[in-house]
């Protein structure tokens, strides 16, 4: 069949359970890179083995399985064939957490009002720089003192709280901006994902961090400082949006508040 046509089918079959357009883009390159690699060769699921094997040799575990769900979906869905292949085991890195000192120093660092304002809730409220862009000044409700994040991630909406030492500067700024959008860009309309990535990363240059710091490093940040004064994990797993408290359990494995209160056995003999 025209490739042409079964890209079009695998996005009717995406479209129709409306997923995500980042789940679409994302299916789609993945299935195109795999039609390239088959050339003219009937896809089988001996053909998808050895293509998997190929990208495992170069690409993260994750990013592999991610590859997999999307070549099973176009099978089962559109070819109508069922195929199993197993998903590759993960590499269990955790990410290493900002400390509160150093996103104070990002935000203090930081002299753009707007840039400021989007590291405070990138990192006060948890979320995601999908979520920000997507902000209008009309999700922030400043007498309930709550954000609300409307069809996030699995197209779910939650609220989050706004941080009080916040809300003042917040509601200022919302006066002075004349856009619906919370964050406008300078061209009008949503900034881009990539346009966070970067105020992110200029803001962490300037404080001096040479730790890999990116937004989402803000929404770990957020959970593991949460965990670390006492917060429960099912209201952290709340905050985030997650629909499994697995995913949140990760907090657990990266807070080393825990390991720090331990006293060693070895301290012990000091004395003896």
């Amino acid at each position: 069949m025209d490739r042409e046509i079964l890209l079009k089918r695998l996005k009717q079959e995406i479209e129709i359970r409306n997923f995500s357009q980042k789940t679409l883009k994302s299916y789609i390159l993945s299935v195109n890179k795999f039609l390239d690699y088959l050339k003219e060769r009937v896809p089988s699921q001996e053909e998808v083995k050895n293509y998997i094997q190929v990208q495992i040799n170069r690409q993260n575990p994750s990013t592999v399985a991610h590859e997999i769900f999307a070549i099973q979906f176009f099978f089962e869905k559109v070819l109508g064939k069922k195929i199993y292949i197993p998903r590759p085991k993960r590499n269990k890195t955790l990410p290493e957490i900002l400390i509160k000192e150093e996103v104070a120093r990002m935000i203090n660092s930081t002299n753009n009002i707007k840039h400021k304002l989007i590291l405070k809730l990138l990192y006060g409220c948890g979320l995601r720089a999908s979520e920000v862009i997507c902000l209008q000044k009309e999700d922030v409700n400043f007498e309930e003192g709550l954000v609300h994040v409307r069809l996030s991630k699995g197209k779910k909406d939650r609220f989050v709280r706004v941080p009080e030492s916040v809300k003042l500067e917040l509601e200022s700024y919302c006066k002075i901006n004349s856009d619906r959008m919370l964050f406008p860009s300078n061209r009008g309309g949503k900034l881009t994902t990539a346009s966070i990535q970067a105020i992110v990363e200029q803001s962490a240059k300037k404080a001096g961090i040479t730790k890999e710091v990116y937004p989402h490093l803000l929404r770990h940040s957020f959970a593991t400082h949460l965990l670390e004064q006492g917060t429960d994990l099912r209201i952290i797993q709340k905050l985030l949006g997650h629909a499994d408290i697995k995913t949140t359990q990760i907090y657990t494995q990266i807070s080393q508040a825990s390991i720090k209160n331990v006293r060693s056995p070895l301290d012990n003999l000091e004395n003896k």
